[in-house]
């Protein structure tokens, strides 16, 4: 299995990381997508997956870094993401929930990364909050002009938690839709009925850890460990065996990411 979005690089790891990281192979998960933040995490996360074969980086400026964004960060971000061990740009969108960062800056970043993604043939992996509506219009129009490589792997709607038709809009576009706790939790049965929907070749598992921790053990720091649980509600929704939605997602992932 794979767990395409761990924030492995946060300090809620620093003391046990490599306890994580074996809990996590000895559960079945054997590769892990770390996403960036911002120039700072790109960095380091790209330090941490060069010493770890398993794990494989994401860079980016998240929507809630972007208030001092300028075109100027684009050119050593690019440079990060020609390691082979940079798998996408992200995590970059729109979050319209918290107040991090003007909506002008926002777009702005979205936008430039969005191009750079195109550019260098990465996929990306979006965050949504609360902005579904932009979200769709700005990678509806971006996909229309991706190379022929990219438009059947354009990236990821991560921890998705939008209305059913957003989720139609961006399968239409491409994208695959990665899952999180959420989906294990009692009074989630709206984002179930989005996840039954979504067909098995674009489903993904994500912890998004250190957040989002699943049922059993909703309260506690969330780990790359947990993503079985993420699978088994995910083929009791899809009326398929545990070993058929974790080889269904792994192959999905392998192929968004490019995984070896």
């Amino acid at each position: 299995m794979i767990d395409t979005h761990c924030h492995l690089n946060f300090d809620s790891y620093r003391d046990d990381l490599e306890a994580v990281i074996a809990r996590a192979a000895a559960a079945g998960v054997t590769r892990v997508v770390v996403p960036a933040i911002d120039p700072d995490t790109s960095r380091d996360i790209l330090d941490l997956c060069s010493r770890h074969a398993g794990l494989f980086a994401a860079v980016g400026i998240h929507p809630n870094s972007s208030a001092d964004f300028t075109p100027a960060l684009l050119k050593p971000l690019a440079d990060v993401a020609a390691h082979p061990k940079v798998v996408a740009i992200g995590e970059i969108g729109l979050d319209y929930y918290w107040d991090n960062s003007p909506k002008p800056k926002q777009f702005e970043a979205f936008e430039s990364q969005l191009a750079l993604a195109a550019k260098l043939a990465l996929p990306v992996i979006i965050h949504n909050r609360e902005a579904s509506a932009d979200i769709m219009d700005i990678l509806e129009s971006w996909v229309r002009g991706l190379p022929d490589s990219l438009k059947t792997r354009p990236g990821v709607l991560h921890s998705f938690s939008a209305p059913a038709d957003i989720a139609e809009r961006a399968l239409e576009a491409g994208f695959y839709i990665g899952f999180t706790g959420p989906i294990t939790y009692k009074k989630a049965d709206d984002l179930r009925a989005v996840a039954a929907r979504v067909p098995l070749d674009r489903l993904l598992v994500e912890t998004d850890g250190p957040f989002l921790t699943p049922t059993p053990h909703r309260g506690q720091r969330n780990e790359p460990a947990y993503i079985p649980y993420i699978v088994e509600r995910l083929a009791a929704l899809h009326q398929v065996t545990v070993e058929q939605m974790a080889q269904a997602t792994t192959e999905n992932a392998a192929r968004l990411f490019a995984l070896p």
